[in-house]
């Protein structure tokens, strides 16, 4: 893993191949990483690297994002994504009983990690969510509007796409995002297979995914960290509060001066957050 970022592995997945790496001793209690939308695993990177030193941290593209595989037809949806966390798990040999990680999900990450454990039976150790789709109603009305005529933005000049992407990114933000950080999170979607897939995905998910699991989140048995950046423009704190009402024993931990991109506005507070979560009973086993 360099200084730029660089996923250095590859597997394959039911939706395409996956570009991955990991972090920190081999011998040390795991944890996965799972990016949201429209980000890569990029913006795991400082987290990543700060709970490298007593944990392997597992981080992965989803398929259609970041440097993982992108093409015409790639099933892209929340449940591919949840699936492929399924293959993926077995892969790295974490669905074995005893090397259960730990999984620290943002975003459409949160749905991802949700369904994997309820509908493909994926079994972790805790499970922390940040900003996580998990709630009915969801999808602003611009992605609405993207999602609905996916087929007419995916054909926009390239600068104007360009142009179109970088200002929902920036919108993520609360603090306002370094331009070499937005250039990165930007920079795979204006690549000629990168601009299709960057509509393809937002054409693919709707609330159906979340609607298939949202009533049995009484059933996860596991400790869970629910993590929220007060000034979250594109999903409103109020769903953090929901959200922890739903889960039994869930903790709810709001991030002072946070926009959705948590990771980026307080990267120092979320990953004192996750790592104090992740050691919560450790030293009295």
């Amino acid at each position: 893993m360099t200084a730029d970022w660089n996923l250095d592995r590859s597997c394959a997945s039911s939706s395409g191949d996956v570009a991955w790496a990991a972090l920190g001793p081999a011998d040390a209690p795991p944890v996965v990483l799972v990016h949201g939308t429209p980000f890569s695993s990029y913006v795991w990177r400082g987290p990543a690297r700060a709970l490298a030193a007593r944990h392997r941290v597992y981080v992965w593209d989803l398929p259609g994002y970041g440097a993982s595989a992108k093409h015409d037809g790639q099933d892209v949806t929340l449940a591919a994504h949840a699936r492929v966390l399924t293959e993926l798990l077995g892969h790295w040999g974490l669905d074995r009983p005893g090397a259960e990680p730990a999984v620290v999900a943002h975003d459409f990450g949160g749905c991802v990690a949700l369904r994997a454990r309820l509908l493909h039976g994926a079994r972790y150790e805790r499970l922390a969510l940040v900003d996580p789709v998990a709630l009915a109603p969801w999808g602003s009305p611009t992605y609405r509007h993207l999602g609905a005529h996916s087929d007419v933005f995916a054909q926009l000049p390239p600068a104007l796409h360009e142009a179109l992407v970088r200002e929902y990114i920036r919108s993520a933000s609360h603090q306002g995002l370094h331009p070499a950080t937005l250039d990165r999170l930007v920079a795979p979607w204006c690549t000629p297979e990168g601009q299709p897939a960057f509509y393809r995905q937002i054409e693919q998910n709707d609330q159906r995914f979340t609607d298939e699991i949202q009533g049995r989140y009484g059933e996860l048995d596991l400790p869970v960290l629910i993590c929220w950046g007060t000034e979250d423009t594109w999903i409103p704190v109020a769903r953090g509060h929901e959200l922890a009402k739903l889960i039994p024993g869930a903790e709810l931990r709001l991030i002072e001066g946070a926009g959705h991109l948590v990771q980026e506005d307080t990267p120092a507070e979320l990953t004192g957050a996750v790592t104090e979560f992740l050691w919560a009973d450790r030293t009295r086993r």
